[in-house]
Formats: C-alpha cells, sequence, structure tokens
C-alpha cells in the first residue's frame, strides 16, 4: 500500500488528525509498539518495503509510512508529530545541530530519459544547461530534432535540493521545467513521453525508463560504491532528541544485515 502526500498538505494533514494512517490500515495498534515515519518520497517506498517486513518478523510491532517531501518530514520530526522524519539530501549545518541524522542508504541520482530516446549520454555541463533551459533543442545533444521538456521535483524536496547541489551549481533550474510532486510522477511522465527528462532515485527506475550516463560513467550501484558515478546522495532517517525505544528498534532493524540486504535488493547501496 502507498500513501502520497504533497509537501504543502503533509504537516495540515497531520495537525488536523490525531494519528497518522497506518501502513496496515485496519490492524490493531499495540500502545508503545507503533513508529511514525514521514518524508522523502524517494526513502518512502523503501521504508514501506522495510516497515512490511518489520511487521512479519515481529508481530505486535506496526510501522506507519508517509511521503510528503524531505522538508515536511524534518519539520514533523522537529515538531514531535513523527518519531522519524525522512530525508534524501544532506542536513544543513543548521540542521545537523537540531536533528540527529541515522544513515540508512546511499542513492545514486538518475537522469532519465523515454526508451524511444536515442540519447544515451550527456556530460555535466549539457546536463546543467539543459535543465538551465540553455539548450532545448535534443539535437544538440546528439538526440533527434525536437523540444526538450525537463521535469523537475517541487521545492522542498529532498531530491531536487540534491540535484541543484550535485549539478546545477551556480545555475537555476528553468521555469520552462514541469514540475511534479513524486519520483513516481516523473516516471509516468518520462514513460510517456520521448521529449521528456527527469531526474530520480536510482532504486526506482526499473525497466521502463533510460538512465543516462553522465560524464560517461553509467548510474548503477556498482558504479556508486567503486565512486565512479558522483551524482550520489545519502538517504536518511532523522530523529530529535532521545526518541523511544520502538522507534529504535526499527532503526536497528533497518541497519540490520537483513534490512541492509532487503535495501540492497531494491537498488540501493547499502551502508553496513
Amino acid at each position: 500500500m502507498r500513501f502520497l502526500a504533497s509537501p504543502r498538505f503533509a504537516l495540515r494533514a497531520l495537525l488536523a488528525a490525531s494519528s497518522l494512517v497506518p501502513l496496515c490500515a485496519g490492524c490493531p495498534r499495540t500502545s508503545g509498539q507503533s513508529v511514525s515515519l514521514l518524508g522523502s518520497t524517494s526513502i518512502q517506498p523503501f521504508a514501506e518495503l522495510l516497515a512490511e517486513r518489520y511487521a512479519k518478523k515481529y508481530p505486535g510491532k506496526f510501522v506507519e509510512v508517509q511521503g510528503g517531501g524531505s522538508t515536511a518530514g524534518l519539520q514533523a520530526a522537529a515538531s514531535g508529530l513523527v518519531d522519524i522524519g525522512m530525508c534524501s539530501r544532506s542536513l544543513t549545518d543548521k540542521e545537523s545541530r537540531v536533528f540527529t541524522p541515522i544513515l540508512i542508504a546511499r542513492d545514486g541520482l538518475a537522469i532519465v530519459v523515454n526508451l524511444d530516446n536515442p540519447v544515451t549520454k550527456l556530460s555535466l555541463a549539457q546536463l546543467r544547461a539543459l535543465f538551465a533551459g540553455q539548450i532545448t533543442n535534443w539535437q544538440e545533444v546528439g538526440g533527434k530534432d525536437g523540444p526538450i521538456w525537463p521535469i523537475t521535483r517541487e521545492e522542498g524536496s529532498g531530491t531536487r535540493e540534491s540535484f541543484v547541489r550535485l549539478v546545477m551549481g551556480n545555475e537555476r533550474i528553468s521555469r520552462r521545467a514541469l514540475t511534479q510532486e513524486s519520483n513516481g510522477a516523473v516516471k509516468e511522465l518520462v514513460k510517456g513521453d520521448a521529449a521528456t527528462i527527469g531526474y530520480m532515485s536510482l532504486g526506482l527506475v526499473g525497466k521502463d525508463l533510460k538512465p543516462l550516463a553522465v560524464e560517461g560513467i553509467p548510474p548503477t550501484v556498482e558504479n556508486v560504491l567503486a565512486a565512479r558515478y558522483h551524482l550520489v546522495r545519502p538517504l536518511l532517517f532523522v530523529t530529535k532528541g532521545a526518541g523511544n525505544p520502538a522507534a529504535q528498534g526499527f532503526v536497528d532493524f533497518v541497519l540490520s544485515p537483513e534490512g541492509q540486504s532487503l535495501l540492497a535488493t531494491e537498488g540501493l547501496v547499502r551502508v553496513q
């Protein structure tokens, strides 16, 4: 089951409700055994898989997962509305003084195009110019004659902030870029339109999109591990204060060989 929430409405929804919607909706909840997570839509599907495995391994313990974006996750954790925030970017110095970050995996940031697009690689300079609106035709980068439609993520998205930091430098993303609020939405647009290009978690690309090589290096788990592919970001759980034992139990499971193996199977780079 998937739970999607817009960053603009995530905290409003939390404030309006007394609790999050549990991942195992309809299951009885045991006091003190429930853990709540909210944040990055890049981490969300992986957290849901981990939560499902955790609930099967430890009957009576439940993990509640919602999306909403990295910024919403940090805000919810800071306010005590959830036990764990999910953040798919590095923390700022200010945020590092507020939160305890827990690195659960590393993720390649894949640049993706439609399967019918003949382009297979871009330089970092080409990629930056393309998203800045300075390159507007696929023919300029070895493709067919036709317009380029970049797809970006919304403000507050950890994926967007990582892309800006790793790719854009001092350039701004063009206003021509179409904004989407989840990896899934980016995937569907690129899958359906050969003129588009987007960026998303390597672990979520699947077989429906073509990931491009950047500076001649394909985005693979092996290349991320070997530090050859450089568009890489951390996937973090963040907590504030001491937390609670139930949340620590779930964190321990995520960092265990079983949890890390599950993340690796799903295309992420394990940290343990």
